[in-house]
C-alpha cells in the first residue's frame, strides 16, 4: 500500500519546459479549434479501427505532430501546440468507450436499431456523462498521481518532447502525412478491388464426414478433416498496429489465432462433423469448409475466447492491485489538503477549484439518475445504478490514470476495467429483481458511461503531465478537456453508426460479424445477457475460463491479448502479427549496423510515426468509403475477382518502406537523443 507521505511529490522543485513566470500565449481560438478538429478526426479513425481490430492507438503523437505543423504556420506558441494536442486527444478516448459498449446494446437487441432515431440521444447521453465525469474524477487526484515521481509516465513525457523537437524546425510531421495518404491509397484500392485485400486461404485435409478411428485396439467413431486458415489481410491500419506494439504483444495477439484456427476449430470439426448442427444453424454449414469454420469459430470458439478474456480481465485487476490502493489513498490526501488557497501559486500551479469539481459532479450525478431512469424504468434503481456507477467510475478512473502514469495510455486495459463494472452492476441488478431486455440495457448503461470515464481519465492525465513537463496551465487543460469532451461526444455517434448501417448495406448484419466483429462490445453483450438474461454459454465460457488459468501457470504475459487474438478474425490477427514481424526486422537491422542510443531513438520515433500515418489513413478513408456507400454514391470496380498475389506485391513494397523509412532516418552517432515514442 502506498503511505499518504511527501516522498510521495518531488523533493526538488520542478522546472517547466516555459517557466512560470514567463508570460506567453496559451489559450487561443486557433489552437482550440484545430484540437476540436483532430478530435473528432482522429477519434473517428480510431473507431473504424477499435470496431474492426478491437484495439484503439493513442491520438497524442498524431495530435502533437498536426497540431505542431498547423500552428507553427502562424507562429503558434508550443503552449498554443500542447493545448491543441490536449484537446486533439481525448477523442480517441471517446471513441473507445463508445466501441467498446454501444455496439453491445445492438448486439444483445436491448435497442431495436442503431440509427439516428433509436440511438443518437441516449448514445449521446452515456458519452457525455462518462467523459464529463472522466475529466472532474481525474481532476480530484491530479496533483498526487502527476507529481509522483515513481510514476514515469512514458508516452506524457515522449509527447511533450516532440514539441520541444519542434521548436528546432523538426521535419517529423512528413512522415505522418505521407503515409496518411499511402494508408488511404492502399484502403481505397482494395474497396475499388484493384487487388484482394481479404483472400483467406483455407488447408483441409479429409473429408467432413464419419470416419472411424482406432483408440488403444478400440473402434470408435470419429470425423476425417482438418482445416486453417492463413493469409494476412492487406491492410495498412493492422500492420501499422502491430507495427506499434511491436513484436512480442503482436506474437501473443496471433497466437490466440493459431489457437483458434489451428487447434481449436480442426479438432471440433474432427470430432462432431455431420454433428456441427446441434451447435450451429444449420443454414451455416452448407458453404463447404470455408462456411463451416467460419460457423464453429463464431459459435464455438469464441465464446470459449470470451471465458479467457474473463479471466485475463481478472489477472490484469490483480495485478494492478497496489496501484489501485495507492491511487486512492493518494485521492483522499489530496481530497484532505484542498489544494492551494486562490491568488497564491503561480501559472502552473492554477487549476480548477474543489468547490467547482464537487458541483459539477453532484450536477453529473442527477444527470445520470435521469438517464438510468430511462434505461430501468423506476427511479430507485436509477440512483442505485448511479450510485453504484459513481462509486466504480472513480475507482476505476483513478486505477485507469496510476496505470497511464507507468504504461502510457496505448497500453490501459479499458475494456477490463469496465468488464469488472459490467459483473459489479449485473450481479447487482440481478439481486434487485431486474431481468430481461430492460435489465441487460440498464446493466450495459452503468459500463459504458464507466467505460468513458476511465478512457477519459487516463488520457486527460496523460495531458496533465505533458502540460506539467511543458509549463501549461492546469486550470485551462482541464476547460479544453471539457469542451472537447462535450464536442466529440456530441458528433462521435456518426461515425460508429456509418460503419454499422454501410457493413448492413454490404452485406453484414453490421455490428458482430466478421468485418466488424466489435470484440470487447460483444464481450460485454455476451456477458450482461448471460448474468441477467441466463442466455450465456456457460460450459464453453468454463472452459475457457480454465484455458486463462492455464495461460497464467504458464506465465504468459498478457493471457487478456491471446483470448482476444482467438475472438477476432485470422486475418486479422495475422496482418497485425506481420506488422511486428517488420517491427522485428528494423530492430534487428539497426543493431547489426551499430546503431547507438540516440540513433535507435530516431528509428523507433520514425517508425511510431509512419505506422500512425498508416492506420490513420486506413481509419479516415474506410469513414469516407462508408459515407459513400450510405449516401449512394457508387465505388468504381477494376475487377470482379482480383488478385491476391498483388496484394501481396502492395505488402511487400509496404514492408519495405516501413523498414527503410526509419532506418534511414537514424542520423549521426553524435546527435543527440530524442525521447524514444514507444516505451
Amino acid at each position: 500500500m502506498f503511505p499518504i507521505e511527501t516522498s510521495f511529490m518531488s523533493q526538488k522543485k520542478h522546472q517547466p519546459y516555459v517557466p512560470e513566470d514567463m508570460k506567453m500565449t496559451e489559450f487561443t481560438v486557433a489552437a482550440v479549434a484545430i484540437g476540436l478538429v483532430m478530435s473528432v478526426v482522429l477519434g473517428a479513425a480510431n473507431a473504424y479501427l477499435g470496431l474492426k481490430a478491437g484495439m484503439t492507438i493513442a491520438a497524442t503523437y498524431p495530435a502533437a505532430v498536426i497540431g505542431m505543423a498547423l500552428l507553427r504556420a502562424k507562429r503558434g506558441t508550443i503552449l498554443e501546440e500542447n493545448l491543441a494536442r490536449t484537446a486533439g486527444s481525448i477523442g480517441e478516448s471517446i471513441a473507445a468507450g463508445a466501441i467498446f459498449t454501444l455496439p453491445a446494446f445492438v448486439i444483445s437487441k436491448s435497442w431495436p436499431a442503431f440509427d439516428f432515431e433509436h440511438a443518437y440521444l441516449k448514445s449521446t447521453a452515456l458519452m457525455l456523462v462518462g467523459g464529463v465525469l472522466g475529466v472532474l474524477f481525474v481532476s480530484l487526484v491530479r496533483r498526487a498521481l502527476v507529481e509522483d515521481d515513481e510514476l514515469p509516465f512514458p508516452e506524457s513525457v515522449a509527447a511533450a518532447e516532440i514539441h520541444k523537437a519542434g521548436q528546432t524546425a523538426s521535419g517529423a510531421a512528413k512522415y505522418l502525412f505521407y503515409n496518411m495518404l499511402t494508408g488511404a491509397g492502399i484502403y481505397l484500392a482494395g474497396v475499388m478491388k484493384l487487388f484482394d485485400p481479404d483472400h483467406t486461404l483455407f488447408f483441409s485435409i479429409g473429408q467432413l464426414g464419419k470416419s472411424t478411428l482406432k483408440l488403444g485396439g478400440d473402434k470408435a467413431v470419429a470425423t476425417g478433416g482438418f482445416t486453417v486458415a492463413a493469409a494476412p489481410s492487406i491492410s495498412p491500419a493492422f500492420i501499422g498496429v502491430g507495427y506499434i506494439i511491436g513484436p512480442r504483444l503482436a506474437a501473443l495477439n496471433f497466437a490466440g489465432g493459431v489457437l483458434a484456427w489451428g487447434l481449436f476449430i480442426p479438432l471440433l470439426m474432427y470430432f462432431l462433423g455431420p454433428d456441427l448442427a446441434q451447435f450451429v444453424p444449420a443454414d451455416q454449414l452448407t458453404g463447404g469448409w470455408t462456411a463451416t469454420a467460419n460457423a464453429v469459430w463464431l459459435h464455438i470458439v469464441r465464446p470459449i475466447a470470451v471465458g479467457g478474456m474473463l479471466v485475463g480481465a481478472g489477472y490484469t485487476l490483480f495485478r494492478m492491485r497496489k496501484n489501485l490502493i495507492g491511487g486512492l489513498s493518494k485521492a483522499i490526501g489530496e481530497l484532505r489538503s484542498g489544494g492551494p488557497a486562490p491568488g497564491t501559486v503561480g501559472r502552473t500551479e492554477q487549476y480548477m477549484s474543489f468547490k467547482v469539481v464537487f458541483a459539477l459532479i453532484g450536477v453529473t450525478f442527477l444527470a445520470m439518475v435521469g438517464v438510468y431512469t430511462y434505461f430501468a424504468g423506476e427511479l430507485w434503481i436509477a440512483v442505485i445504478a448511479a450510485v453504484v456507477m459513481l462509486i466504480t467510475g472513480f475507482l476505476f478512473t483513478t486505477v485507469s490514470g496510476s496505470l497511464v502514469g507507468f504504461i502510457g495510455s496505448s497500453n490501459n486495459p479499458i475494456s477490463g476495467l469496465t468488464l469488472s463494472t459490467l459483473l459489479i452492476a449485473a450481479l447487482l441488478m440481478v439481486s434487485l429483481g431486474v431481468n430481461g431486455p430492460q435489465g441487460v440495457a440498464t446493466v450495459l448503461a452503468v459500463a459504458a458511461v464507466v467505460c468513458v470515464a476511465a478512457a477519459v481519465g487516463g488520457e486527460l492525465l496523460q495531458d496533465f503531465k505533458a502540460g506539467y513537463i511543458l509549463g501549461g496551465t492546469p486550470r485551462t487543460i482541464q476547460w479544453v478537456e471539457l469542451l472537447s469532451v462535450v464536442v466529440s461526444s456530441l458528433v462521435m455517434f456518426f461515425p460508429v453508426m456509418y460503419l454499422h448501417e454501410a457493413n448492413i448495406k454490404q452485406g453484414g448484419i453490421g455490428f458482430g460479424d466478421a468485418k466488424l466483429p466489435a470484440p470487447q462490445a460483444g464481450l460485454m453483450a455476451l456477458i450482461a445477457q448471460g448474468i441477467v438474461g441466463g442466455d450465456m454459454a456457460w460450459p464453453l465460457v468454463v472452459m475457457g475460463i480454465f484455458m486463462g488459468i492455464g495461460m497464467i501457470m504458464l506465465q504468459v504475459k498478457s493471457p487478456m491479448l491471446v483470448a482476444v487474438g482467438m475472438y477476432l478474425p485470422f486475418a486479422t490477427t495475422f496482418a497485425i502479427f506481420v506488422g511486428g514481424c517488420l517491427r522485428s526486422v528494423t530492430d534487428y537491422l539497426s543493431q547489426r549496423a551499430g546503431h547507438n542510443e540516440a540513433q535507435k531513438a530516431r528509428i523507433e520515433n520514425t517508425g511510431v510515426l509512419v505506422s500512425s500515418g498508416l492506420i490513420a489513413g486506413e481509419g479516415l478513408m474506410g469513414l469516407g468509403v462508408a459515407a459513400m456507400v450510405l449516401w449512394g454514391i457508387p465505388i468504381p470496380e477494376f475487377f470482379k475477382e482480383p488478385s491476391y498475389a498483388v496484394g501481396l506485391i502492395i505488402l511487400a513494397v509496404l514492408a519495405f518502406v516501413m523498414i527503410r523509412t526509419p532506418l534511414v532516418n537514424a542520423g549521426r552517432p553524435e546527435d543527440p537523443a530524442p525521447p524514444s515514442a514507444m516505451v
